[in-house]
């Protein structure tokens, strides 16, 4: 055939062949006959009825095309495949001969009509292109888009050109040129047809002409086919001898482009040793071989690579090629997808009632991105309205819908043909389903039918009912209609285990359902849809349903297996991460089967979830109404209010309508649960309606809710609803708002309610809410009339001195309460500690002050430190970190510290003192009158001369239990002298911080003595320090031994060697009681307590 042959001439000799081949012996001889009765009609074909008798299929096609020129040909097939009852067959004839000429026509125009600045690549031989023109152009014929319309049609292939084209261009940032691309996308997205075009237009001269002088497809089907050869011999196949010898187009192989489709599909593991890899393409290997040795780039490394996946075999692939561009095809828009359903439907009603129940449905419109996806849930739910039953309940859930649809294959035209599958077919294809899908095989071929037990008869059984398809390219070799119907039967498999008996014990490997309930998106995405379903066969209507399609009963056993599942995973340390928990919940809201989702939730004392979308506000509010356990729940990301006015123009499909009630839904859980006492919302945007809604739930009688975080939240009403709620609420006594669009104006009316004497609350955060002195005044009032609250934080505000000034008023009032204040990084200088100083010293009521992050210098300090001489001052912690003080300080700080009477706790961290502030401290702190239990000296920028005079102290002071010397440059030398005074008997030293200290494993040796002698040290960080293997051998002994009492040891694992975490790890399983972990900071230490409010 030549370029110039009509897209109707090659189809015509070509295209009939193919439906020939359809045809089996006895349908062929038929064909033949009702043939010879058009040789004999009047103005007969001259077509010898001899010829035609003894002819082969190929034969018979050619005898057709010689004696019915032109379209005459196609005509009278089609009329006999009428005549023979083949419907399907004729119907989808008369509908590849539209598409030819709709599709390939313009195309090959195209071809003929080459830009005159595309000049002929060299060496590209008419005979190849050639082959490949035929091959491909009826490839996508036979592969076409199911039942797509015209405008789907043509927008598909214009996208996808334009996507071609784009492919191998530089990159914008490095300007280098990709050599090695994956094409990846969802099953039956369009990544083979897209391929298949490529090698079409790059035939036809129209794609590629500068780039690629060859192009070759590799088909993963074909290639598992294969057995030894050289790689030379694997592509030779298509290459016509006229074209010379293929060893000198693999000779320059920087021209050539390898177009890999369906890596997923792959029957290899890729784990040979990069070391022995095949670099010559005329050995002979393994095709297996010879494929890691092309996508590893060991073999033709200046070649290019075009590989095709699904999504679930990404994680595979990256890890066998070498930096490859991704790109994703997403399939139909948006757009396209409404465009496909209203199409389909004649009815302009029914087409709008299919939109909007596939639009209710996250997951159901999302899987209509793929076209043949999209037809078949479209005809299932043609065939429902056409009953009159509500499609809206089906669309539910995927599981609902994808049940009636496998019902209806299964039970064929009719509802009741003759021939249904037997319980033995129908456990040998679950079987195969679900051993498919966990070693992620899609395809199959004779062997693996026969290993389950199925027969050629029995294939031919759900070929029928297009269950599953038969590849004609290839010699037995069968695809489930779509993945995801080969993942309900996969899930159908393990409904149904127990009743269809043990298998043979070599297939059981995926057989272990606890497996696939462990499963998670991350590790195991090929899983996840199967998962879904078995979740969703769980109802008992979905179960009604195919116990009349299977003829066989569906066991409830499952449901006990698994909340038995659910009731270890509630117990579960740690928590579910915020994604396990999430996809969770889908599944739990698949089964729509609320009783059986109560004693699910049961399980669940404590929940934290992120809500990104609509459908995860949905599914949410669905499970989380059902928790009747729950003490604590934390939210974040829920920012589906922030569109709702684009939403509500979609309105008429019903996607944005059901916001409101999944909302109210999810706030019932505050007054429905009389167990849950803590919620954090966080990272949210709420708007009125959402907020009003909220506050309702918060004011109801019900709420027992005692501690709320409102964390990163936008208010659209200043804080009013928060601000009822203290006054309603008979149980919420904390509050957090940190980082939350508070203001001025918001504290405002928070003053109000803390004023107001119904109001219980204790505990008040608001941190980075973007506060100014303006709102001090309110507050200085609010704290002297307010009876119940004890802690206030307004770190990271600019409040600045005048602010703090007016704060000090309150702090100054008889009738404050104020036990405890976070002032940090309030912009507070010198100038405004003679006020504070004042308030603080004659507070009795103050016992925590945190001044973080403020630039106070010696003065500042020097003023503070008289408020602690002072007999009525009540501080118990003291948190001056980062306040850009000398040692100048440490005198004053020194003679305060003999006179405080309540002082234990003391933060000097990050701050200049170096050694010789430290030993002016080091007087106060070994005197007996020093009551200081917890001593806070990170970065100090001390060395390991003030080690001897901190030794002093820690023997001399009983009182002295925590020790942080973290960030200071002490060295085994300084350490050692430490240790030394921790192992005396006077020492009552508990936990010791000496992160990042420079430390060695010299000092191991000492460090092992102590923690062997010292009963009372339990708590020890060693971060950041270069120990050594050595040094951990050591430490390891003594954390084995019976005498060593340490509870929590701090080490970054990932520093060492392999050798170095196997004794760890040993340790680990010996002493159950030791924490090792890189951060053993504990928030809810005395010591911490102004970090994690």
């Amino acid at each position: 055939m030549t370029d110039s042959s009509s897209s109707s001439s090659f189809f015509s000799d070509f295209g009939l062949l193919l439906y020939l081949e359809e045809l089996n012996k006895e349908e062929l001889n038929k064909f033949k006959s009702l043939l010879k009765h058009e040789i004999l009609e009047p103005e007969p074909c001259r077509i010898p009825w001899s010829e035609v008798k003894k002819a082969k299929r190929e034969d018979l096609a050619n005898l057709m095309n010689k004696y019915y020129p032109g379209e005459r040909a196609w005509e009278v097939a089609l009329k006999i495949f009428d005549k023979m009852n083949l419907k399907d067959l004729c119907t989808r004839a008369t509908a590849e001969v539209n598409w030819t000429a709709r599709t390939v026509r313009p195309v090959d125009t195209a071809a003929r009509e080459v830009p005159g600045d595309q000049k002929a690549p060299q060496g590209s031989g008419t005979g190849y292109r050639t082959r490949i023109k035929e091959k491909f152009c009826l490839l996508l014929e036979k592969s076409r888009l199911l039942q797509e319309s015209e405008n789907v049609c043509h927008g598909l292939a214009r996208e996808g050109r334009e996507l071609l084209e784009h492919l191998f261009d530089e990159d914008v940032r490095t300007g280098e040129q990709p050599q090695t691309v994956v094409l990846q996308g969802a099953a039956g997205v369009g990544k083979t047809t897209l391929v298949r075009m490529l090698m079409l237009d790059w035939a036809q001269g129209s794609l590629y002409q500068q780039k690629f002088s060859y192009v070759f497809y590799l088909d993963a089907r074909g290639i598992n086919q294969l057995r030894e050869r050289s790689f030379a011999q694997m592509i030779s196949k298509a290459w016509p001898s006229s074209e010379g010898p293929i060893e000198r187009v693999l000779s320059q192989p920087s021209s050539l482009l390898f177009v890999v489709d369906g890596f997923d599909e792959l029957n290899f593991a890729f784990e040979e040793p990069e070391s022995v890899l095949c670099k010559d393409w005329t050995q002979v290997h393994p095709v297996s071989f010879l494929m890691s040795s092309l996508l590893r780039k060991a073999m033709l490394p200046e070649s290019s690579l075009l590989v095709t996946t699904k999504l679930t075999a990404c994680g595979k692939l990256q890890l066998v090629l070498k930096s490859p561009r991704s790109v994703q095809l997403l399939g139909m828009s948006e757009k396209a997808r409404e465009s496909y359903i209203y199409q389909f439907f004649e009815d302009e009603w029914w087409a709008l009632q299919a939109l909007r129940s596939l639009r209710s449905n996250e997951m159901l419109f999302s899987m209509c991105r793929v076209p043949l996806v999209c037809w078949v849930l479209c005809k299932c739910l043609e065939k429902q309205l056409e009953k009159g039953s509500d499609i809206a309940s089906l669309c539910k859930t995927s599981t609902a819908l994808f049940t009636c649809c496998v019902s209806g294959l299964l039970m064929g035209v009719g509802g009741g043909s003759p021939g249904l599958p037997s319980q033995t077919q129908l456990a040998s294809l679950c079987h195969l389903a679900a051993g498919g899908v966990w070693t992620t095989t899609y395809v199959f071929y004779k062997e693996n039918l026969r290993k389950h037990g199925l027969a050629r008869s029995d294939v031919s059984i759900f070929v029928d009912r297009q269950i599953l398809q038969k590849d004609t390219g290839y010699q037995n070799c069968y695809v489930f209609m779509h993945l995801h119907i080969q993942e309900f039967f996969a899930a159908m498999f393990f409904m149904l285990q127990d009743s269809w008996g043990p298998r043979d014990s070599r297939l059981q490997s995926f057989e272990d359902w606890d497996l696939l309930l462990e499963s998670s998106s991350s590790k195991d995405p090929h899983l996840l849809q199967t998962k879904c379903f078995l979740f969703g066969l769980l109802n008992e209507e979905r179960a009604r349903e195919l116990e009349a399609a299977f003829h066989c009963k569906m066991s409830l056993e499952m449901k006990w297996k698994m909340l038995q599942w659910l009731e270890r995973l509630g117990t579960r340390e740690p928590l579910l991460a915020q994604l396990a928990l999430l996809e969770l919940f889908y599944h739990l809201y698949e089964t729509q089967d609320e009783a059986f989702i109560s004693q699910a939730m049961a399980c669940f004392q404590k929940v934290v979830i992120s809500i990104r979308k609509e459908l995860d506000l949905l599914v949410c509010s669905f499970c989380l109404r059902h928790c009747r356990c729950l003490r604590a729940l934390t939210l974040s990301g829920a920012v589906v209010f922030e569109q709702r006015v684009t939403r509500s123009s979609r309105a008429e499909t019903g996607a944005g309508g059901h916001i409101t009630h999944w909302w109210q839904d999810l706030c019932s859980v505050l007054r429905k649960n009389e167990h849950l006492r803590e919620l954090e919302l966080s990272r949210s945007n709420l708007d009125e309606p959402a907020m009003k809604i909220f506050s309702q739930e918060l004011r109801h009688p019900n709420c027992k809710l005692q501690k709320l975080l409102l964390r990163f939240v936008s208010f659209p009403d200043a804080c009013q609803a928060v601000s009822s709620a203290l006054t309603h609420s008979r149980s919420l006594t904390h509050l957090d708002l940190k980082g939350s669009e508070v203001g001025d104006s918001g504290v405002a009316s928070l003053c109000e309610a803390l004023e107001h004497p119904d109001c219980k609350l204790r505990s008040l955060s608001l941190e980075s809410c973007d506060l100014t002195a303006v709102c001090c005044l309110k507050l200085s009032k609010a704290l002297i009339r307010s009876r119940s609250l004890l802690f206030l934080s307004l770190s990271t505000n600019k409040l600045l001195d005048d602010g703090v000034r007016l704060l000090c008023e309150a702090l100054a009032h008889p009738r404050c309460c104020l036990q405890r204040l976070s002032l940090e990084s309030c912009g507070l200088t010198a100038a405004g500690c003679q006020e504070l100083s004042l308030a603080v010293g004659g507070n009795d009521r103050l016992t925590h002050l945190c001044l973080a992050d403020n630039v106070l210098g010696d003065g500042g300090v020097e003023l503070l430190s008289d408020a602690l001489k002072h007999p009525q001052c009540a501080l118990q912690s003291l948190v001056l970190r980062r306040c850009h003080f000398t040692s100048v300080s440490s005198e004053c700080l020194s003679a305060s510290l003999l006179c405080s009477r309540s002082l234990t706790h003391l933060d000097l961290g990050s701050n200049c003192l170096q050694d010789a502030g430290v030993q002016l401290l080091c007087d106060a702190f070994r005197h007996p009158r020093c009551g200081l239990r917890d001593l806070e000296l990170m970065g100090c920028v001390l060395t390991g001369a003030c080690c001897l005079d901190l030794a002093s102290a820690v023997v001399n002071n009983p009182n002295l239990q925590s020790l942080d010397l973290g960030h200071n440059d002490l060295r085994d030398d300084g350490v050692q002298i430490l240790l030394e005074a921790l192992r005396h008997p006077n020492c009552n030293i508990e936990k010791l911080g000496l992160e990042n200290c420079g430390l060695t494993s010299v000092c191991c040796q000492d460090l092992s003595c102590t923690l062997s002698s010292n009963q009372k040290l339990i708590k020890i960080s060693l971060t950041l320090n270069t120990l050594g293997c050595e040094g951990i051998m050591k430490l390891c002994e003594v954390l084995r031994s019976p005498e060593c009492k340490l509870q929590v040891l701090g080490l970054c694992q990932e520093a060492y060697g392999e050798e170095a975490l196997k004794l760890l790890e040993a340790v680990r399983g010996g002493n159950p009681r030791l924490v090792i972990k890189q951060d053993c900071n504990d928030p809810e230490e005395a010591g911490s307590w102004w970090r994690s409010l």
